[in-house]
């Protein structure tokens, strides 16, 4: 399976969790700290642009300085976050979406497969974030978390020093890959609201 494949069915897993979410789960917290239902939802909004911007090769900077200055959750979110996904799908499959160098919103430039894998892990992790938080399970195939797997291995040390990553929660070896992978990225497998 591709690169783009795995992308692909990342982001058909979060439309249909984000397809689940009610007006009266916006405000209930998620395993993502700093984030309830409404903020994860304009976090993807707010990054989304400059994701798809990424696999064209250009530079599209957020809306505002930061997530906290905009609320992008507003008339028909659930649609806008929907065509987002769509969007970011689309333009990830395209060729040469994962070769040669981009940017993700900013002036530094980094691999495009690494930013590929980033949008997978993000899809993969905040599906789940977005699944724990509504009583939804996303489904994530296992070729699918194998490779999310694998990439935030490669990266987790790093997504730590920036403050993407939490501190790992120790889960045992024989725990759910999907366990493992939250675990890695610094979520307890065994949260609830």
């Amino acid at each position: 399976m591709s690169e783009a494949q795995h992308l692909n069915r990342a982001a058909s897993a979060m439309v249909e969790i984000v397809e689940g979410v009610e007006p009266g789960h916006l405000t209930a917290p998620t395993p993502c700290t700093e984030y309830a239902v409404r903020d994860l939802l304009n976090h993807l909004l707010f990054w989304g642009p400059s994701l798809e911007g990424a696999a064209r090769k250009e530079t599209v900077p957020p809306p505002a300085p930061a997530e906290s200055d905009v609320d992008l959750v507003v008339g028909d979110w659930k649609a806008a976050v929907v065509e987002q996904l769509d969007r970011m799908a689309q333009v990830w499959s395209a060729p040469g979406a994962w070769s040669g160098s981009t940017h993700m919103g900013g002036p530094d430039e980094m691999p495009g497969a690494l930013v590929g894998s980033m949008v997978t892990i993000e899809l993969v992790v905040h599906s789940w974030d977005l699944g724990k938080a509504t009583g939804q399970s996303p489904r994530l195939d296992e070729a699918l978390l194998d490779f999310a797997f694998g990439e935030v291995g490669k990266m987790a040390e790093q997504g730590r020093a920036l403050g993407a990553f939490g501190a790992e929660v120790p889960v045992p070896d024989t725990a759910p890959l999907l366990d493992r992978l939250v675990a890695l990225t610094g979520r307890n497998p065994d949260w609830t609201p």
